[in-house]
C-alpha cells in the first residue's frame, strides 16, 4: 500500500502487519583494531607459539573485519588472570562479568531505540530478549526490564543460546506477539559478549582461533508493533510479512557448544559455508513464493543476511548470482563490528536503512521486497520475507 506525501510516494504498512518501527544499538568501550589483535592477544594470554601466531594472524585477513569492540580488557584480565590460564574452571568468574556487561549493554540499545522510536518506555508492552552469553535465574529479561523501568505487567520472553540465528528468532517471535496483540508494541533486545568463551591459544584447539578473529561484543535492539501511529511515534521501517524457520536433520554438530568449567567451548566444522550454500536456495524460494517470487527475481529484492562469515556471504552471493552490492550492508556490518552474533543482524539493517535514503536521494529506484536471513546451531536457518518502508 503506497500512499502520497509532499508529491513523492511511501510505502504504508500493511494493516494488521507486524513492522519495526525504530533500531538501536550499543557496544562496549573497549574498540580493537583488527591489525594490532595478533600481538595484543597473545601478549595478554602470555603465549608465544609461532605457528598460532602466524595462523591467527592469517585468519584476521581472510575475516575482512576491521574493528571490533569488545567486553574483555587487560583491567579485567589482572582482576581474573585465571581466565587466560589454561584448563583453570573459570565459568563463575565469566558469568560475573557476561551477566553484568550484557546487562548494561542491553539497557543502553534499548534507550537508543526507545528515544528514535519517540514514545515512553511505559508504552511498551512486551519484551523479548536474546542472549548467548550469559546464564542466570531470574534471566537478563528481568534485569532489562528492572534497569529500564517497564512495567511489572510487560510481557516477558527470554531467547537463550540460539547463537547467530537468535536475532532473527527474536524479531519472529515478536512479531507474533504483536500481530497477535493489538496495539502492542515489543521491544526486542540483544546482547552478547565473548567473555563466556574467552580462553588462551592452545596447539589442541586451532578452531578456538576463528572465534578470535571473527567474533566481536555489543547489544542491539528493535521496537515492534502493527498499525503505526502518525506522529505519535516514528515512522515504520520494515513491515514483517511472513517469517519462517526450518532446521537441517542431522546437522546438529556442524555449531557445536558446549558449556564447561572454563566457560563456553564452540566448533564451527569446516563444511558449514557448504552445507548453507546447498540449502539456501530451497529456504528463500518458501518465502519469495509468498508473494508470487521465484529465483529470477533475486536482484530484485533486498537482502539482509547475518554475516556469520566471509565464506557464508560469498558462497550465498554465489550461490544466488547475487550481484555484490545486494551484500554491501552485511559486509559492512562484519567489517565495523565482526560477528556480534545474534545483535548483528540489528547492525546489517541500520546499514540498510542508511543506504536507501541514499538511492531515495539519488532517485535510482529501490527494491520493495527483501528477505531478513540468519542461520545458527541445528544447523537451523531463520528467515523473514520483509517491506522496505523507508523509500
Amino acid at each position: 500500500m503506497d500512499a502520497k506525501v509532499n508529491g513523492s510516494t511511501t510505502r504504508k504498512a500493511s494493516p494488521g502487519k507486524a513492522t519495526i518501527l525504530a533500531l538501536g544499538k550499543a557496544f562496549p568501550h573497549q574498540l580493537v583494531m583488527q591489525e594490532f589483535l595478533v600481538d595484543g592477544y597473545f601478549r595478554n594470554t602470555n603465549c608465544d607459539d609461532p605457528e598460532l601466531k602466524e595462523k591467527l594472524t592469517r585468519l584476521c585477513k581472510t575475516t575482512t573485519v576491521k574493528t571490533r569492540y569488545v567486553v574483555m580488557s587487560e583491567e579485567i584480565l589482572n582482576k581474573y588472570p585465571e581466565l587466560a590460564t589454561e584448563g583453570q574452571p573459570t565459568v563463575k568468574q565469566r558469568l560475573d562479568i557476561c551477566n553484568d556487561a550484557v546487562t548494561r549493554m542491553a539497557i543502553e540499545a534499548s534507550e537508543s531505540c526507545i528515544r528514535k522510536w519517540g514514545k515512553s518506555v511505559s508504552d511498551i508492552t512486551h519484551l523479548v530478549y536474546v542472549s548467548s552469553s550469559e546464564a542466570r535465574l531470574p534471566g537478563g529479561d528481568l534485569h532489562l526490564a528492572k534497569g529500564l523501568g517497564l512495567s511489572p505487567d510487560t510481557h516477558r520472553v527470554m531467547l537463550y543460546f540460539m547463537g547467530c540465528s537468535g536475532g532473527v528468532a527474536g524479531l519472529r517471535v515478536a512479531k507474533d506477539i504483536a500481530e497477535n496483540n493489538p496495539g502492542s508494541r515489543v521491544l526486542l533486545a540483544t546482547s552478547e559478549t565473548t567473555i563466556i568463551g574467552f580462553k588462551p591459544p592452545s596447539a589442541s584447539r586451532p578452531y578456538d582461533l576463528v572465534g578470535v578473529a571473527l567474533f566481536g561484543d555489543g547489544a542491539g535492539a528493535m521496537i515492534v508493533g502493527t498499525d503505526p501511529i502518525p506522529g505519535a511515534e516514528c515512522p515504520p521501517l520494515y513491515e514483517l510479512h511472513t517469517a519462517i524457520q526450518n532446521f537441517l536433520p542431522d546437522t546438529e554438530k556442524t555449531i557445536d557448544g558446549r558449556l564447561t568449567e572454563e566457560g563456553i567451548s564452540f566448533k564451527l566444522a569446516r563444511e558449514l559455508p557448504q552445507i548453507i550454500e546447498d540449502n539456501i536456495e530451497g529456504f528463500c524460494h518458501k518465502l519469495m513464493g509468498v508473494v508470487g517470487m521465484s529465483e529470477k527475481d533475486y536482484n530484485k529484492l533486498f537482502w539482509a543476511v547475518h554475516p556469520g562469515g566471509p565464506a557464508i556471504l560469498n558462497r550465498v552471493e554465489k550461490r544466488l548470482n547475487l550481484m555484490p552490492e545486494k551484500l554491501n550492508a552485511s559486509r559492512r556490518a562484519l567489517m565495523d563490528y565482526g560477528n556480534a552474533s545474534s545483535n548483528t543482524i540489528v547492525y546489517v539493517l541500520e546499514y540498510m536503512v542508511e543506504e536507501g535514503l541514499k538511492i531515495k536521494e539519488k532517485k535510482n529506484g529501490d527494491c520493495e521486497w527483501g528477505l531478513i536471513l540468519a542461520f545458527g546451531p541445528g544447523i537451523t536457518f531463520e528467515g523473514i520475507l520483509a517491506r522496505n518502508l523507508t523509500i
